[in-house]
This record gives structure tokens, C-alpha cells and sequence, in this order.
């Protein structure tokens, strides 16, 4: 009898979530253990008040289409992007109409998706992204108006006390959605917890990842009762968000070394006052400040969390040496090797822009913030807003040959040569992509099993677009959409 796999998922947030469900469901027997240091799931960036909480599909994101100096926009990452987000609304889809899962309240719900800008350079560039990905299916939808009373029509309250002659521009997408990526993860993990062969071990630290010829030795010390634990597994996949960058540095492969990561912390304002949360009801996005990161790009958002209807707006950077929110102090000086020293300073060198957007970031006052929330919002009251802090967000960086080091955007998997670990670094749009994500884990480490008549059976039945392009089969794109929409009561 062939013996069951045995896998080890670091981290209990979206991404070891997913990864769990898409090999339980591919290999039924499979051993799994899920490590989290926190007593709790999804408590970290997965938690819904430590991310945007936007369905990323690069429908008001304007920093996935930037301009080329031709004056052209390139769409190509907000193609891919937006079918990513497709994909994982189709395997949420999936398990919660077969009853695999389930929420108190919602875990998503529509809410229009809309990029706003002013001045006629801004205009410009969005009536051109507009007309760019207009052409596509998957954006069909996408409407452009620059009349002012249209837009006041969409969003009353940006509006009020804007004067009528304001150059303005602004895309809808009514098909948006706001996600609580906090509730979906729990809701996988108690899907998984009910599966055989599924242990689940809160308030765990890993503390060794030891490779032995047969796969690897996780060493783990249970923070409640200070016991040791050591299990073996085959696989290992560490999805630990920020944390992923120590837990990969205790393998040694090869393949780690060149790695470093540069803590983000993030902070909005929240609005307080249930008149001013009633009278918006969009996810609106801005075009960030010229030579201000990616992560910088201004929002406000509309977010229901576990049922209840907030107003944000942000983000505002900060910093803090910790790669977790609930991590420590030390973590980034303890990351700093031999193999990553060079790296992490010509990243640092090349980002000199960046260094200063964050320490001006750290130096604002509340009314500074408070001036920018007024670009969006120009009635606003200072007393109906408060500071809080969001989550903490670790940016690759990665060894370079001609510049030393660059500092990446976005999320990178690293694999050992045997393919038998794999770990996720970076951040946004990670949750909202994290089916692609894993299936690209799954690509990578399982090849072979990946191309055989029962995985590609089983891929399809819980994702009906596997192996089929949303971008080109504009026709496939909106009948999936349409039941995927349905399922999830989007409507």
C-alpha cells in the first residue's frame, strides 16, 4: 500500500488555507499539519483590519497600469491580475456550494470598484487605461464619465464642496467586491480540521526546518505548554506572510541565500460617524503621488467586516523593524546576513525616493493626514476620524546581478532544487490572487501529478475555467463570472 503524503503548511492565513484545500482535495489521504504561532486563524494579514479588504481584480488599482513614456498603458498585470481574482472567487464558489463551508456573515460582497483622479494629465491617463482595457471582456463592464454630475450621482460625498469647473475623471466597476479575507480563511481551516489526516497546531513556533533525505524535519515548541515537537513531512510549504523570510532562512537550500525583506507597516483613518459611513458606498481609488511607492496609493474605501458597514481611508505608511504586527522588534536586524547584506544595501540605495516617502510618512501629523483625506473628501471633520494601525507587510528583496540588490512589489515563491519546499514572500495582491498563487506552488513541486487525468478532473470540477484563458475567451469570462456571482450572492 503506497504510503500517504505527509505535508507541513507554516502559517494559518489565506495562503496555506488554500494550499490545504487544493491538496486534500487532489490527494484525499494526505497527512497535513497546519503551523501558527498565534493562538488563532487568520489572524495576521489574512485578519480583515490588516489588509484593504478589496477583491483585487485591477478594476480601480491604478498602479497595475502604468503609462509608458509613449504615452501608451500598459494592462498586461492588470489582465492578469483581474482573471487571478476570478479564479478564487470561483474555488470559493465551489466550496461554499457544496457546503464546505460556511460564515456568520458574508465573507464578500459587491461593492463598486472606482478609480478617481483630477487635473488633465490624470484625466488623460485614465480616459486612455479605460479605453486600453475596454477592449477586453473581462472589463467590458468599465464605464469612464468626466461629468461632474455623473460622478456626484455615484459618489455624493466626494463631491460636496468641489467646484463645478474641477477637471475630473472617473472609471466604474459596479461588479467590485470587498473580501474579508479573515473570515474565508477561517472558514477553510474549520473545513479542513473536520477532513481525516488534518491536524491543526495553534500557538506553535517553528523553530528548526531540518532537510533529511526523505523530505524534512519540522522542530516546533508549543508556547502555551513550552513542549518540544518534532514531525517529518515530504512537503513544506511556508506561507507565513512576513514571517516566511526567517522560517526560509532556517532551511539553508541555496536557493534562499540573496533574499532580503524591508517591513511596511500601514495605517488608516477610520470614520466614526454612522452618517458619513452611510452616505459612501464604493471602493475608490486615487493615483499615487509621483515618486511615492505603489503602496502608497490612496483610498477610500467602503468595508463590511463581519457584517457591520466601515469607512476607511488610507493608506499612510509607517515603520517598524517587526515583519509581523505581532512579531518583534528584532526581526529585521536578525534577518540581515552574509548571503543578503550586499543586496539589502544597494536596494537600499536605489530607493532613496522611497526611504524619504516613509520617514516624511512617519512624521505627519494627524492633520497632516487629515489634509489628505480632504483631497478625496473636501468636507470632511477631523473629529469624525481616528488613527488606527493596519498590518505589517514585508517587500522582497532580491539579489541582483547588475544593480547588487532590487526591492520587488509584489509576491515571489521560492522552491529547493528537489522541489519539496516551497515559500511565499512578499505581499499585495497576494490573498486576492492566492488560488493562482498555489496553483503555481502546485505547478512547480508537483509537475507530473499536476498534468495526470485525475488532478486535471478534480482542478476543473472546483475551478471551471482551469487550463483556459478569461482574457482571450471573453464569452467563457462572463458565463463564469455570472455563476460565480450567483453563488456568491453579488447581485
Amino acid at each position: 500500500m503506497k504510503k500517504a503524503p505527509r505535508i507541513s503548511l507554516i502559517g494559518a492565513g489565506i495562503m496555506s488555507a488554500t494550499l490545504g484545500i487544493l491538496i486534500k482535495k487532489l490527494m484525499p489521504d494526505a497527512q497535513i499539519t497546519i503551523y501558527e504561532r498565534l493562538d488563532r486563524v487568520g489572524a495576521e494579514s489574512s485578519n480583515a483590519w490588516n489588509n484593504a479588504g478589496t477583491g483585487h481584480s485591477a478594476f480601480c488599482e491604478l498602479n497595475y497600469t502604468p503609462q509608458r513614456e509613449n504615452g501608451e498603458v500598459d494592462i498586461s498585470k492588470a489582465l492578469k491580475i483581474s482573471e487571478s481574482f476570478e479564479i478564487s472567487k470561483q474555488l470559493w464558489a465551489h466550496l461554499l456550494q457544496a457546503g464546505e463551508i460556511s460564515t456568520q456573515s458574508p465573507f464578500i460582497n459587491d461593492i463598486d470598484h472606482m478609480s478617481f483622479v483630477w487635473g488633465q494629465e490624470n484625466k488623460d491617463f485614465l480616459k486612455a487605461r479605460y479605453k486600453a482595457m475596454n477592449k477586453y471582456g473581462i472589463f467590458k463592464d468599465m464605464v469612464y464619465t468626466d461629468d461632474f454630475d455623473q460622478i456626484k450621482d455615484w459618489i455624493p460625498l466626494m463631491m460636496e464642496g468641489r467646484n463645478q469647473d474641477e477637471t475630473l475623471g472617473v472609471t466604474r466597476m459596479e461588479i467590485g467586491t470587498d473580501v474579508n479575507f479573515g473570515s474565508i480563511t477561517r472558514a477553510m481551516i474549520r473545513f479542513l480540521e473536520q477532513c481525516d489526516g488534518v491536524e491543526l497546531l495553534l500557538a506553535h513556533e517553528v523553530e528548526a526546518i531540518k532537510q533529511i533525505d526523505n523530505g524534512w524535519l519540522i522542530e516546533s515548541k508549543n508556547l502555551t505548554s513550552k513542549q518540544d515537537k518534532t514531525l517529518a513531512a515530504e512537503f513544506v510549504f511556508i506561507g507565513a506572510g512576513g514571517g516566511a523570510l526567517p522560517l526560509l532562512e532556517k532551511t539553508d537550500i541555496p536557493e534562499a541565500r540573496g533574499y532580503g525583506g524591508f517591513p511596511v507597516s500601514g495605517q488608516f483613518l477610520k470614520c466614526n460617524n454612522p452618517d458619513v459611513i452611510a452616505r459612501h458606498e464604493a471602493k475608490v481609488y486615487g493615483k499615487a503621488a509621483h515618486g511615492s511607492p505603489p503602496m502608497s496609493v490612496p483610498h477610500l474605501d467602503t468595508r463590511m467586516l463581519d457584517g457591520e458597514r466601515s469607512l476607511l481611508f488610507g493608506p499612510y505608511a509607517g515603520f517598524s523593524t517587526k515583519f509581523l504586527k505581532n512579531g518583534s522588534y528584532l526581526d529585521l536586524p536578525l534577518s540581515i546576513e552574509m548571503h543578503n547584506v550586499w543586496p539589502m544595501l544597494s536596494a537600499g540605495i536605489h530607493n532613496i525616493g522611497l526611504t524619504k516617502y516613509l520617514v516624511t510618512q512617519v512624521m505627519q501629523t494627524m492633520e497632516d493626514r487629515f489634509e489628505f483625506l480632504r483631497t478625496f473628501y473636501p468636507e470632511a471633520d477631523i473629529n469624525d476620524w481616528e488613527l488606527i494601525t493596519a498590518g505589517q507587510r514585508v517587500q522582497i528583496i532580491k539579489k541582483d546581478e547588475e544593480d547588487g540588490g532590487v526591492l520587488k512589489f509584489g509576491t515571489e515563491i521560492v522552491t529547493n532544487e528537489s522541489k519539496t519546499l516551497a515559500a511565499l514572500l512578499g505581499a499585495s495582491p497576494g490573498a486576492s490572487t492566492s488560488v493562482s498563487i498555489m496553483l503555481d506552488v502546485l505547478n512547480q513541486c508537483f509537475p507530473d501529478e499536476m498534468n495526470t487525468k485525475n488532478w486535471q478532473t478534480t482542478l476543473t470540477n472546483m475551478i471551471p475555467s482551469y487550463g483556459q484563458s478569461l482574457i482571450k475567451d471573453a464569452d467563457l469570462c462572463m458565463s463564469i463570472r455570472d455563476k460565480t456571482t450567483s453563488i456568491l450572492k453579488l447581485d
